[in-house]
């Protein structure tokens, strides 16, 4: 007999399960490099721009998918467009989010030991890859398999309503120190002043780009995420609660930590440096001067890094065991045990090898998300019956039919020639 499928308790449980995905160490370190880097402001403008018009009506593409199956990515095709072409989407759903999880819980590993450094502040150098990341990407993989074992309710519902508020909480916190900091108007001005010179074509890509990543997009998530919810909740209202969650976290991540990096005399860099090998400075400078307040600070900071990582990191693990529980009819916590085994060996490719590391990324971000999202706009705007689009979105007619329409022209014609165009850049650069 079949089991009874969960679905999340509310609106506010949806909102947060999404919001958990999406804010994740992307909003911490690379958005707030990037609105520096590409135009302060101006940056800021085009990435909501990109993340209300084209990533908004792609959340909604994969919310419907899911939520009219109410089955995990495969499943969900292999109901819509049985033994088709269109069931690679399914697949390339599960495989997208099994590499990036592999990787990236190699991050949340990083979080946790210099989280432990905190306390004595003694950092000393970063070493992304070895044995002992190797020790702490398992303990991080394990926490974040242990919490998807304990089902929606009892496991990801249930951890995303204790930690989004707290990272939030905890990010003002950050923020409040950081912008009272000496000198800490320099990052404050390198976040909001706008420098129209330095927007190109390659800022409005890296911002869609961004803005595909906050929103967990061509991962098979929101599919997945969606399958649990309930057919009256209104997918409209839930995909804004969610998109504005990832940007005001983003914009507030961008003042905790540039206002701190400008006050110690240190240019942002991209990428992991800023967080694991610049900041560790910062903190350690502040010490001389009152040791256990750079002692909490760091704490909190790293803390609210672990969880950030591993709100993502539970959203990309369930995909996979949404596939073995319904497809395959295995027990959710063997299927978590099994998907923790697959992650942890394939992380040995990019534990042992930052330069692996950074192919892994490159392939899964460039290629595999990207083409994800190409194929879904391709098979709602064009594969779909149109009424059944419409039946998802409106929810039977009972509501947003006045939104439907924009929706359907963004992703009929506007976001299958943007990221197609974004796609073949990757390959091309």
């Amino acid at each position: 007999m079949a089991t009874k499928r969960e679905h999340f308790g509310s609106r506010a449980a949806v909102i947060m399960a999404m919001a958990g995905s999406a804010i994740g160490l992307g909003n911490i370190w690379r958005f707030p490099y990037m609105v520096g880097e590409y135009g302060g402001a101006a940056f800021i403008l085009i990435y909501i721009l990109c993340s209300f018009f084209l990533s908004f009506p792609i959340f909604l593409a994969e919310a419907l998918v899911g939520r009219r199956t109410h089955a995990n990515a495969i499943g969900a095709m292999n109901k819509l467009a049985p033994r088709s072409f269109w069931t690679i989407l399914g697949y390339l759903s599960v495989i997208t989010p099994t590499i990036i999880v592999s990787y990236y819980s190699i991050v949340g590993g990083w979080s946790i030991e210099y989280f432990l450094k905190s306390f004595s502040l003694n950092f000393g150098e970063f070493r992304p890859s070895g044995w002992t990341p190797l020790i702490f990407n398992t303990v991080f993989l394990a926490l974040s398999s242990i919490i998807v074992a304990f089902g929606i309710k009892g496991g990801i519902e249930k951890f995303n309503k204790i930690s989004i508020p707290l990272l939030f909480v905890l990010i003002v916190l950050i923020m409040i120190y950081s912008v009272n900091m000496p000198g800490a108007d320099k990052g404050i001005e390198y976040i909001v002043k706008p420098d129209f010179s330095k927007i190109t074509g390659r800022t409005f890509a890296f911002a869609l780009g961004q803005s595909f990543y906050a929103m967990s997009l061509g991962m098979g998530i929101v599919i997945t995420y969606s399958s649990y919810v309930h057919k009256d909740e209104n997918l409209v209202a839930s995909g804004v609660g969610t998109v504005l969650a990832a940007l005001m976290f983003s914009v507030l991540a961008g003042f905790a930590i540039m206002p701190a990096v400008f006050s110690a005399g240190i240019a942002p860099s991209s990428g992991p440096g800023l967080v694991y090998q610049t900041l560790p400075h910062v903190f350690t400078g502040m010490s001389a001067s009152s040791p256990w307040i750079a002692s909490c600070v760091a704490a909190l900071f790293f803390f609210s890094v672990i969880v950030a990582a591993m709100t993502s990191s539970i959203s990309l693990i369930e995909v996979g065991v949404a596939y073995l529980v319904e497809e395959r009819h295995m027990k959710r916590s063997m299927a978590c045990l099994l998907v923790f085994v697959v992650t942890w060996v394939l992380g040995l490719i990019s534990v042992f090898s930052i330069e692996a590391f950074g192919k892994v990324d490159a392939f899964s971000s460039n290629f595999l998300l990207t083409a994800g999202v190409l194929l879904v706009v391709l098979f709602v705007g064009w594969k779909m019956k149109k009424e059944d689009v419409r039946e998802e979105i409106t929810n039977r007619g009972v509501i947003n039919n006045k939104v439907f329409g924009v929706f359907y022209f963004l992703i009929r014609y506007v976001a299958p020639i943007t990221v197609l165009t974004i796609f073949i850049t990757n390959l091309v650069l």
